[in-house]
C-alpha cells in the first residue's frame, strides 16, 4: 500500500536542487570587449614610440659593434693596384696594414703617408674594400732623365726627385750631370725643363748639364750646346731653339732670353 507524500519532504528536496546562474546579457558583453579592445589599444599606443626608440637603440648598438668591435668585418687582407716597378709585398710591407683590426677603424692616412715615403711612389689612394679589406692604389713616379750620383745612375721625375736606381741608361732618357754645387732646388729645375721638352727636341738632347738654378744647359748629340738658363718659360724656349736649329748652323745656341736670343760659332 502506498505511503503517502509528505508535503514537506517534497519542498525540502526542491530546496536542495541547483539553480541555474542568469545569462548575461549580449549586448553587456560585446560592449565589455569593445572596451576591453580600447584599453589595450590606448596602452599600445602609450608604448607604441617606446618600443619603436628601444629598438633604434638596439639597431644603432648592434651596428656599432658589429662595425668596430666585432670580428666579422675586421681586415682580412690588402689589394695594391697600379704597381708596375714595385710589386705588392714591398707596398703591403710598407703600408703595415693592421690585420685583424676592424676595417672601420683601419686609419687611412697613415697607411697612405706610409706608402707614399717609397721613393717611386708620386701618390697613392688608399680605401676600404668592404667586408674585410685594404685598397692601395699606386701611382709610380715616371723617369724623365738619368742622373749619375756618386757613379751610380738613378732616374729623376718630372718634380726632380731620385727614386730608382740602372744598371745602365735606359734608351730614350737624357742624362742629366751634375756637379758639387748642384743642390735640389737647381736639380727640381733641371727635371722641370726636361719634362717639358718636345719630344722632337728631346730626341736630340745627349744630357743636361744642371750647375745652379739659374746655369743649365743642354748638350745635343752632335756636340752642340745649348745656354738655357733657368726653366722660366721653357715652352717659349723650346719653340725659339726648334726655329734655330732650323735656320742657323752654330756651335753654341742661347735661348736664355727666349725674345733675344743669340748663336756662335
Amino acid at each position: 500500500m502506498a505511503r503517502p507524500q509528505d508535503p514537506d519532504a517534497t519542498q525540502g528536496f526542491d530546496a536542495l536542487a541547483p539553480v541555474a546562474a542568469p545569462q548575461p546579457d549580449r549586448r553587456v558583453l560585446r560592449s565589455r570587449r569593445r572596451f576591453a579592445r580600447r584599453q589595450w589599444a590606448r596602452r599600445w599606443l602609450n608604448w607604441k614610440p617606446v618600443l619603436a626608440v628601444l629598438l633604434l637603440v638596439g639597431l644603432i648598438v648592434g651596428s656599432v659593434w658589429l662595425v668596430y668591435f666585432s670580428s666579422y668585418l675586421a681586415v682580412q687582407g690588402v689589394e695594391v693596384t697600379g704597381v708596375q716597378h714595385l710589386t705588392s709585398a714591398q707596398v703591403e710591407h710598407a703600408a703595415a696594414v693592421p690585420e685583424g683590426r676592424p676595417l672601420a677603424s683601419v686609419d687611412l692616412d697613415r697607411i697612405r703617408a706610409r706608402v707614399q715615403s717609397l721613393a717611386p711612389v708620386q701618390s697613392a689612394d688608399v680605401s676600404r674594400q668592404w667586408p674585410d679589406k685594404v685598397l692601395i692604389d699606386v701611382v709610380e713616379r715616371r723617369p724623365v732623365a738619368v742622373v749619375e750620383i756618386d757613379g751610380q745612375l738613378r732616374g729623376m721625375d718630372g718634380d726632380g726627385v731620385i727614386f730608382r736606381s740602372y744598371a745602365k741608361a735606359p734608351p730614350g732618357l737624357p742624362r742629366v750631370q751634375t756637379s758639387a754645387a748642384t743642390g735640389s732646388e737647381a736639380l727640381r729645375e733641371g727635371a722641370l725643363v726636361v719634362a717639358a721638352l718636345p719630344t722632337a727636341l728631346a730626341s736630340q738632347v745627349d744630357h743636361v748639364d744642371v750647375e745652379t738654378v739659374d746655369e743649365i744647359s743642354l748638350v745635343l748629340r752632335d756636340d752642340r750646346s745649348v745656354e738655357w738658363g733657368s726653366a722660366e718659360q721653357t715652352t717659349q724656349k723650346a719653340a725659339v731653339l726648334a726655329d734655330l736649329l732650323k735656320a742657323v748652323d752654330a756651335q753654341h745656341y742661347d735661348v736664355s732670353v727666349p725674345g733675344q736670343p743669340t748663336t756662335r760659332q
